[in-house]
This record gives C-alpha cells, sequence and structure tokens, in this order.
C-alpha cells in the first residue's frame, strides 16, 4: 500500500495526522509543500478526483489576504495557479492511499480507511 500525505508540518491538524498514522504504524511518506513544492500537475491531480472548491482553504489567511477580485471570479482555472503560488490555501491534509485521494482528516475516517 502506497501512502503520501501532502501538507504543511507546522499546521495542527496534519500533526494530529500524522500521529494517527503512526500510532496505527502505517508507513507514510510525507510532501512538505514548502520544501518540495507544489506544480500545476499536482494541483490538476486534486482537482480531478476532488472537487477544487474543497481543495481551496477559506479558512486561512492566505486566502483572507486575496483581493475582492480574485475571490469573485475564483474558478478551477484561476484557483490552480494560486494554490501553486501559495501551498497555504490547500486545505490540510490530502492523503494518497495508493490511487484515491481523501481530504481532511478524522480519525474515524482514517480508521475506515485501513481497517
Amino acid at each position: 500500500m502506497k501512502v503520501i500525505m501532502y501538507g504543511i508540518p507546522n499546521c495542527d491538524t496534519i500533526k494530529k495526522a500524522r500521529k494517527w498514522l503512526e500510532q496505527a504504524g502505517i508507513d507514510y511518506q510525507f510532501h512538505d509543500y514548502r520544501k518540495q513544492g507544489v506544480d500545476e500537475a499536482l494541483i490538476q491531480q486534486f482537482f480531478h478526483q476532488l472537487d477544487w472548491q474543497q481543495v481551496v482553504n477559506k479558512r486561512g489567511t492566505t486566502y483572507r489576504q486575496l483581493t475582492p477580485e480574485q475571490k469573485d471570479t475564483l474558478t478551477a482555472e484561476t484557483a490552480a495557479p494560486l494554490l501553486v503560488e501559495n501551498p497555504a490555501m490547500i486545505k490540510r491534509p490530502i492523503l494518497q492511499v495508493n490511487d484515491q485521494l481523501h481530504l481532511g482528516f478524522k480519525a474515524d475516517q482514517y480508521a475506515a480507511l485501513f481497517s
């Protein structure tokens, strides 16, 4: 089983998800957006399986700093380059289990994934 967690290491939700995986003995790779980067192909992979509007973290400070025009005209096409430029705007974590993507962290959700 191939498991990759995408995110930023200092995010509280990422910390909880990583702790859960480690306590469950799940071997995984961590893709740090800041160190390993984000490119258009990765964003398109996310958008292909997940609703682009769910991938965009609208609660974070990066999103709130967008201009009203950027927010009003946000589409999958305009969001992708913004996410490449500002990976903190990607909702976290995104967990890839084999070829399936899962968004967010809830212990029950992870338990069902790995049961």
